[in-house]
């Protein structure tokens, strides 16, 4: 462990998603660090344990790993610890996570943690366990507790995943603090939409949740972007059913755009579902429908602010 990371104020968590729960995590964090003058760092774990543990039914993150940690990176997040999660971390007792991984191995000197946070083997370690060992070991531990909505409701993980696959991304932008984004490399298809005038970029869904099918308006920009580059679009996401697709894709065409994405990094926020996925009767019925398609995403976008 390099010196400069030692003694860092951890917050620690699986943090799919990154949303407005786990920045109130976050600032507690941060605020413990500076008022220490000690890095603030972030303890993860890959893959995700509902992964490792076979839990998960299909894909369901909202965030994987590299898009997490852009995220992160975001929040100010001065160190990023990753621990890969397999069956050698998941056999680790308890005490010895909280007082051989967190006090020797990475040297903490602070610990922020949701109110519900489990740790290791058979999730038999608390709060209350964590706080014992960190006393003995020399780190305090805080908790930061539920944090809800003006109306309420809590912000979690699994609302907004409900969210995206009822088709509602305005929704989940809400305990998300953003718009919800897909990221990958833009992929050679079979070039048919240039053929009728819409030419597309094509990214596969890897790791991701699957949202709901259909047309959504978007924005993109290349992952490398620094400074925003936003540019509006409209994409399909699902297996083209008109020209007998099989594969899931996520199709994007961008507006007033003539240029080369292939094998580039894009960045692509869904910003409303505009109409369920549909099989036409030939190509020509499609190319009326994309271009109603263009018109309604550009007269939402017109009125929609840029992500940040």
């Amino acid at each position: 462990m390099p010196p400069d990371c030692r003694g860092a104020t951890v917050a620690i968590g699986n943090f799919d998603g990154v949303h407005l729960g786990h920045r109130a995590v976050f600032a507690k964090a941060q605020g413990l660090a500076a008022a220490k003058g000690a890095p603030f760092g972030v303890l993860t774990f890959e893959p995700h344990p509902r992964t490792f543990f076979g839990r998960a039914n299909g894909n369901f993150r909202l965030t994987p790993f590299r898009p997490k940690a852009r995220l992160l990176e975001g929040c100010g997040v001065d160190v990023l610890f990753v621990r890969r999660f397999d069956a050698g971390l998941a056999a680790v007792e308890a005490e010895a996570f909280a007082s051989t991984i967190l006090g020797d191995e990475l040297g903490v000197g602070g610990v922020v943690v949701g109110e519900d946070f489990r740790f290791g083997k058979e999730r038999a370690g608390d709060v209350e366990m964590l706080r014992r060992v960190g006393a003995a070991k020399g780190y305090a531990v805080e908790v930061v507790g539920p944090v809800a909505d003006a109306a309420g409701v809590d912000y979690a993980s699994s609302t907004i995943r409900g969210y995206l696959r009822e088709g509602q991304p305005e929704a989940a932008a809400g305990p998300l603090g953003r718009w919800w984004e897909i990221e990958g490399h833009v992929q050679h298809g079979d070039k048919r939409g240039r053929t009728i005038g819409f030419p597309t970029a094509n990214l596969r869904l890897r790791n991701y949740l699957m949202p709901a099918t259909g047309v959504y308006a978007v924005r993109a920009a290349e992952s490398r972007s620094r400074d925003g580059g936003w540019r509006d679009g409209v994409a399909n996401l699902g297996t083209r059913p008109t020209v007998d697709g099989t594969r899931t894709l996520l199709e994007v065409h961008l507006l007033d755009f003539d240029g080369d994405l292939y094998g580039r990094g894009l960045r692509v926020a869904l910003l409303a579902h505009l109409r369920p996925e549909q099989k036409f009767n030939g190509l020509a019925e499609l190319k009326a429908q994309i271009g109603a398609d263009v018109e309604q995403a550009r007269a939402l976008l017109a009125a929609t602010p840029a992500p940040a």
